[in-house]
């Protein structure tokens, strides 16, 4: 097979920017471009969803329409093809699709057992045959499943390969046993070694079992979730399968997030004008009413969870309200953590800005304004904010985790290599301690000016991860 023309289907639940709960819509929206240049004939296909804006459902056209069967029900999928450069296409199902949320409803089996049906049924209805179907997460697992025990007696998908990627190891779509029934799987699949996981049915161990290969979103997630710590259950097959699990760190879209074009921020800025960054802190400082001066500014955009290290954070939080720092937090998230900030706000008020929320045009410019960028995740299988942090020259304070490990390295201050700050430990003390040294470093400007052109300088955009991709498909 030629490399450059390979056909991809690219399956996910969720794409930027017709719908997105988290860092895999990024991934959806801006992953098939990067193959596009690199040649290959790439599509997707998402659910069409009732927050998908009206615009692209004018603008797209309907291509089939045909039944889908759960057990002895017969259902209508509707697919809409909206083109951009490369085809995007929407299953409809009004019954499964037409809701104010993506996921979290008692009937997600049923959900996502029609769409993973539909994906399948709908290839010769296309007239697109791919080479591989690129799954993506939980809700995408059944077609590994499907395509070597119901579709492989069809010659037309005999030949089709699945490559099934781990965003997140935790969210495994697990359901009972009767889902295997809606799947229309027999009930031989039902063992440690197939589909069951504790007595029911894993939708994301479809995947990890019956796709060709797999892979998850940085090489030291792919080693992490094969321990009992970051397995979440699932390390054992994932141990057993080692020989085809690999690590390909994300990209970001380095034409969105763009200092020197991004219309979000106040001024526009690049690396060779940084007194224009801080007229950004300048502005944003007086927006959200802090005092207007040149302290070093430590933003947090994240979901306010335990998994991102909020017990940290909050454990050091009056330590941190000691050194001479403005504190810039959006998000939402767990009742104590939104309440502990704007507890600290009411406090330090010319010191915390606590943003419960969530807007786009805002992290944009907490992300442009900021000294530091704090992600002291428990686990990260890549993570996004420490990748846009670099584009924007903001220093990442990070621990040595899943993406944060492979994409971080701690500055050395004899050499001035490096483009941040990473401590080792889950642990409070360690945390303070690389923020202190951060805040130490602030202190000298020269060496301050070259981590920041060395945070500018570092490369995640999606070009080598998509060569990377692009070399997987073929190898499976």
């Amino acid at each position: 097979m030629n490399l450059s023309h390979q056909k991809i289907l690219f399956v996910s639940s969720e794409a930027i920017p017709f719908a997105k709960t988290g860092g895999l819509g990024d991934v959806a929206g801006a992953l098939p471009y990067a193959l596009k240049k690199l040649g290959a004939d790439v599509r997707v296909v998402i659910p069409k969803y009732k927050c998908i804006p009206q615009e692209y459902i004018n603008e797209s056209k309907i291509v089939a329409e045909f039944p889908v069967y759960l057990e002895w029900r017969k259902q209508f999928a509707r697919v809409h093809e909206y083109n951009t450069s490369i085809p995007f296409y929407f299953i409809e199902n009004n019954n499964n699709f037409d809701r104010d949320g993506l996921y979290g409803y008692e009937d997600d089996h049923e959900r996502f057992a029609f769409f993973c049906k539909a994906v399948l049924d709908m290839l010769p209805r296309i007239g697109f045959k791919p080479d591989v179907i690129h799954c993506n997460d939980w809700q995408t697992g059944p077609i590994c499943l499907l395509l070597k025990e119901r579709y492989h007696e069809d010659l037309y998908y005999r030949s089709i390969s699945t490559l099934y990627t781990i965003h997140n190891i935790q969210y495994q779509g697990i359901f009972g046993r009767e889902t295997l029934d809606i799947l229309g799987v027999s009930d031989w699949c039902f063992h440690s070694e197939g589909v069951e996981f504790y007595g029911n049915v894993s939708y994301m161990k479809a995947g990890l079992v019956y796709a060709d290969a797999i892979n998850t979103v940085s090489n030291t997630y792919a080693e992490e979730i094969k321990t009992s710590q970051y397995g979440y259950g699932l390390e054992g097959v994932l141990q057993r399968r080692s020989n085809v699990l690999y690590g390909i760190v994300n990209g970001i879209d380095y034409e969105a997030f763009n200092p020197e074009t991004d219309k979000s921020l106040y001024i526009p800025y690049s690396k060779e004008s940084l007194h224009l960054k801080k007229e950004n802190k300048k502005r944003l400082q007086k927006d959200l009413g802090l005092p207007q001066k040149d302290v070093p500014m430590i933003g947090l955009i994240s979901r306010l969870v335990d998994q991102k290290g909020l017990n940290l954070i909050a454990e050091k939080m009056h330590d941190l309200m000691q050194e001479d720092i403005q504190f810039v937090v959006l998000g939402t998230g767990q009742y104590q953590y939104e309440e502990m900030f704007k507890y600290m706000q009411g406090v330090f008020p010319e010191k915390v800005s606590a943003n419960i929320l969530f807007n786009l045009d805002l992290a944009q410019k907490i992300y442009a304004s900021s000294d530091l960028f704090l992600m002291p995740s428990l686990f990260e299988p890549c993570g996004l904010g420490q990748l846009i942090s670099l584009r924007y020259g903001t220093i990442p304070v990070v621990r040595k985790t899943g993406g944060l490990a492979d994409t971080i390295q701690s500055f050395d201050e004899k050499t001035c290599k490096g483009n941040g700050f990473v401590f080792n430990n889950f642990n409070a003390d360690e945390m303070l301690g690389e923020i202190r040294r951060a805040l130490h470093v602030y202190q000298s400007r020269e060496k301050w000016n070259i981590l920041v052109k060395n945070a500018m300088e570092s490369d995640y955009s999606w070009e080598d991860s998509a060569k990377e991709y692009m070399e997987l498909y073929q190898r499976i």
